[in-house]
């Protein structure tokens, strides 16, 4: 949960490192009279914390920045209901368009824990439409993954980007970036195609006119079979080089695709155990999890094989992702944007953009590996359908069969094949999760 508490005094920005499962990533507390700049030194969130001096008869007064900070403090401490009484209370105070912005965004945090889908929806459509939230917020914060894995979440996206707002995508507009990472020297190789085609295109220009007087004949005409032999070269010269243009054209749009189902599956959502929904990315170096997509029957079959191994499977950080085909639609979405804007106030920041997306804490990953155990249900079961297709026809598979996937434990696909998986086979293939080369896989 991206929380915020007010103040219009100096602020000093904190680092907040540590993070609980219901504890809000950032607040906005009150403090001495002496205000200061820390630069955070460890990499994490970074934290708004408000300073200011206020005698006690001052903090006993009611404000809507008050109220925040006191149902940031309730939320802290697991009392969601009261800290929505708090969010609402400091709507009805007249706040600050900021303060509006930190209410409603709160308050759409503790309605999405309490699975109150169109209460959160409308709460961040009003923060959305009227008090400049940026959509990337919503999107990242790992707290609200039982809420993306909701319909309402996916009519809200809608109406953002039919009202012109940037859906959070950015991955998309960087997909171009992270291949030029994992292909450093394409950039060099389409520079030499270009330019070896081009001085190739300009050798036959003065090359066909030589032919031509060559095949004439005449006292200073040159040789025919050497001139023929100069344009043969260029030619072949040019279509090898653009094949090697077009092929490495064709690896780069493969490569953009595989980056993409990549980043499409760590947003997927899960049900862990003990009810509590996570996106597949809050899992990385904690588990390997194993899906498994199918009929009904062949998935249970194989979940119930599992069960003999499942001591070591357990040591070797396996956790079972059953997808049953069929089982779901995906929601119709009605299209309509947000309208004009008639409060925004452009100048403001969102708060909570800083945090780093999806990520959590030590401490947050000490209290999840405790909430996993040996399988998980998955939320949306149509994205996640969707998903196994779009990798079955990038592996030329037929869509629907029945396949695994086992991924690595930075998340990334370690290998899939058609059936069930072969669970001794599982069991000899994977390193214990203490092992040195589990921990060279993170």
């Amino acid at each position: 949960m991206a929380a915020f508490g007010l103040n219009q005094q100096l602020l000093c920005f904190s680092n907040s490192h540590s993070r609980t499962t219901t504890k809000p990533c950032s607040a906005w507390l009150l403090c001495s009279k002496t205000s200061v700049f820390s630069i955070p030194r460890k990499k994490g969130r970074f934290s708004l914390t408000s300073c200011n001096s206020q005698s006690s008869s001052e903090a006993n007064i009611q404000t809507a920045e008050s109220c925040v900070n006191l149902g940031l403090s309730l939320f802290s401490k697991g009392r969601v209901k009261d800290a929505l009484v708090q969010f609402e209370t400091a709507l009805d105070l007249d706040p600050t368009p900021r303060e509006a912005q930190a209410a409603l965004y709160n308050k759409a945090c503790c309605h999405a824990y309490l699975r109150e889908g169109k209460k959160a929806a409308d709460c961040l459509r009003t923060a959305l439409g009227e008090y400049n939230l940026k959509f990337g917020t919503i999107l990242n914060d790992p707290d609200l993954a039982s809420f993306r894995a909701l319909p309402e979440f996916k009519e809200l996206q809608e109406e953002a980007r039919l009202g012109g707002e940037d859906i959070g995508y950015g991955f998309r507009r960087d997909l171009k970036l992270i291949s030029e990472v994992q292909a450093p020297f394409r950039g060099v190789r389409r520079f030499f195609y270009v330019a070896f085609s081009a001085a190739a295109g300009i050798s036959l220009l003065f090359t066909i006119p030589r032919l031509f007087r060559a095949i004439k004949g005449g006292g200073d005409a040159p040789d025919v079979w050497e001139t023929a032999g100069n344009a043969a070269t260029n030619i072949g010269g040019i279509i090898v080089l653009v094949a090697l243009f077009l092929w490495d054209n064709k690896k780069e749009e493969e490569q953009l695709a595989q980056i993409t189902r990549d980043e499409t599956l760590s947003r997927l959502p899960l049900r862990l155990s003990t009810d509590r929904v996570v996106e597949l990315v809050q899992l990385r170096d904690t588990v390997r999890p194993v899906i498994l997509a199918g009929k009904k029957e062949t998935v249970s079959l194989a979940m119930q094989k599992a069960e003999r191994f499942r001591t070591e499977l357990l040591r070797r950080g396996v956790l079972l992702v059953p997808v049953i085909w069929g089982e779901s639609k995906a929601p119709d979405v009605e299209k309509k944007g947000f309208g004009a804007r008639q409060k925004a106030a452009a100048s403001l920041p969102s708060i909570g953009e800083d945090f780093e997306k999806r990520t959590q804490s030590v401490i947050a990953k000490s209290k999840l590996k405790a909430e996993i155990r040996f399988r998980a249900e998955v939320v949306s079961p149509a994205e996640w359908e969707r998903w196994i297709r779009d990798q079955q026809k990038s592996e030329g598979v037929t869509p629907g069969e029945d396949v695994y996937v086992i991924l690595r434990l930075d998340g990334r696909v370690r290998r899939s094949g058609k059936g069930m998986p072969d669970w001794p086979q599982i069991v000899n293939e994977l390193p214990p999760m203490e092992a040195l080369l589990s921990k060279l896989e993170r």
